[in-house]
C-alpha cells in the first residue's frame, strides 16, 4: 500500500486495504496487543504496508482466548502496519504511543473492535467506518434499477463529493500531519482511489496539504517526498487532459516538484505575491500579528537576520494576520522584505495546510521550493540559515 508510483498505487488500493503510522522513536520498542475472539487456529499477521506492498513481519496461531501480542522496533520516520486475517483487517496506528490495545471479533474484526492507547487508531477507527457507509450507499444506488446510468453516475459522483468535503474538512485539513490524514488519502471506493490526484485539483492541493505538514515533523523521510511525488504526477496528467480537452495552457513536461503550499496574496504595494516564485532564494516564511504584545521585539529579530543575510540569497515572506488591513499596511510599510496580507485572518486556509496552532509561527524554505523545518525544530536560527545558504 502507498506505493512509489500512483499508478501502481491505484491498482493495489482495495477497500478492505488499510494502514498504520508508526512513529519515530529512536530505537523504542512498540507494542501492539490483545483479543481477536471467534478465531480460534486461525493465523493472525502483523504486517508491514511498505511503499511496495504489504509485507508480513510477524503472525501467531490464535487459541480459543484470541490472545495476541506483536513488538518491534520503531524506525526513525513514520511507517504504516495492519493486523491481519484472511480478508479482516485492523488499521494500527503507533504515533507518540508505545501500546495499542484491541479487542474485536471474528469476521467483524475490520470495523467493530474497540481501541485503547491511541487517538490515531480512535480516527482511522473513524474514517474505515465512513468509508464503509460511503460504499454502502454507492452499492445501494448502483443496484437501484429506476436510475439510468448517467443518473446512477451523477449521484455516486454527488455522496463520493460529499464525502470528500466531510473528510477533508475534519479529518485531514484539521491535523494534516497525523497519520489518520495520511491514511485518509489513500482510502478506496471499489479499486480507485476516493482523493484522486489525477482528477482534481483540489485532491492535489489536499495530497499537498499532507504532504507539507509530514515534511515539517519528519522532513527526510521519503513518504513525504512520496506524497509530492504523487501530487505533481496527478497535476501532469491533469493538466494534459485538460490541453487535449480545451487546448493548450500549460506545458506538463514544465511543470515542477516542489513540497511546499503556496501562498499567492497581494502584498502591502498592491501587487499579488507568490511564495513559489522565491525559488533562487532561502526563504523564512513568518505567520505574523502586527498587534500582538510581542511583535515589536520579533520585527526587530527579523530586521537583523534580513540585513545581516539578504545579500547572499536569504528572503522573508511574511504574512500579516491582523483583522486590520489599515492598521497592517502602516505597521509594513517601512518593512524591507515581502509583506502579504491574509484577509481570513485566524481562518486563514494556509494555517491550516502548514499546520499552525499558534501564532506567531516561521518556517524555513530551502532554494527550490524545498521546506527544511518549522521553529519548534530550530535552536539556532542563524546556524539553520548558514547551512541553506
Amino acid at each position: 500500500m502507498f506505493r512509489k508510483s500512483f499508478h501502481h498505487s491505484l491498482l493495489t488500493f482495495t477497500v478492505t486495504v488499510a494502514a498504520v503510522l508508526l512513529a519515530s522513536c529512536g530505537k523504542n520498542r512498540f507494542h501492539i496487543e490483545g483479543t481477536i475472539t471467534d478465531a480460534k487456529d486461525s493465523i493472525l499477521y502483523l504486517e508491514h504496508m511498505s511503499l511496495d506492498g504489504p509485507v508480513a513481519i510477524d503472525s501467531v496461531k490464535l487459541n480459543e482466548k484470541g490472545d495476541f501480542s506483536f513488538s518491534g522496533e520503531r524506525a526513525e520516520a513514520p511507517e504504516f502496519y495492519r493486523l491481519r486475517i484472511a480478508q479482516g483487517i485492523i488499521n494500527v496506528s503507533i504515533d507518540s504511543t508505545e501500546t495499542v490495545t484491541f479487542k474485536a471479533s471474528y469476521p467483524t474484526m475490520s470495523t467493530q473492535y474497540e481501541v485503547q492507547g491511541s487517538d490515531n487508531c480512535v480516527k482511522i477507527k473513524e474514517l474505515s467506518v465512513l468509508q464503509q457507509q460511503l460504499l454502502t450507499q454507492a452499492l445501494a444506488i448502483s443496484n437501484d434499477a429506476t436510475l439510468g446510468a448517467k443518473q446512477t453516475e451523477d449521484s455516486i459522483k454527488i455522496i463520493v463529493e460529499r464525502y470528500k468535503d466531510y473528510v477533508r474538512k475534519n479529518y485531514i485539513f484539521k491535523e494534516p500531519h497525523k497519520a489518520y490524514a495520511y491514511f485518509a488519502l489513500f482510502q478506496t471506493l471499489g479499486n480507485r482511489l476516493i482523493f484522486n490526484p489525477q482528477e482534481s485539483d483540489m485532491d492535489i492541493r489536499t495530497f499537498a496539504a499532507v504532504a507539507t505538514g509530514w515534511d515539517a515533523y519528519y522532513p527526510e523521510a521519503e513518504r513525504g517526498q512520496n506524497l509530492h511525488n504523487i501530487a505533481i504526477e496527478g497535476l501532469k496528467v491533469l493538466r494534459h487532459n485538460q490541453v487535449k480537452q480545451y487546448g493548450p495552457a500549460i506545458d506538463a513536461s514544465k511543470i515542477e516538484v516542489v513540497n511546499i503550499i503556496d501562498v499567492p496574496l497581494i502584498d502591502n504595494k498592491g501587487h499579488k505575491r507568490s511564495l513559489t516564485e522565491l525559488k533562487n532564494n532561502v526563504v523564512l516564511l513568518d505567520f505574523h500579528v502586527f498587534s500582538a504584545p510581542n511583535s515589536t521585539e520579533r520585527i526587530m529579530m527579523l530586521r537583523e537576520l534580513y540585513n545581516k543575510y539578504h545579500q547572499r540569497g536569504l528572503e522573508i515572506y511574511q504574512v500579516g494576520l491582523d483583522g486590520n488591513e489599515h492598521f497592517w499596511k502602516t505597521q509594513t510599510a517601512a518593512l524591507p522584505w515581502i509583506s502579504v496580507y491574509e484577509p481570513e485572518g485566524a481562518e486563514s486556509q494556509y494555517l491550516v495546510r502548514y499546520n499552525v496552532g499558534q501564532i506567531p509561527t516561521f518556517f524555513l524554505i530551502g532554494r527550490g521550493n524545498s521546506l527544511y523545518k518549522r521553529d519548534a525544530q530550530i535552536t539556532d536560527i542563524e546556524k539553520e540559515i548558514e547551512s541553506l545558504l
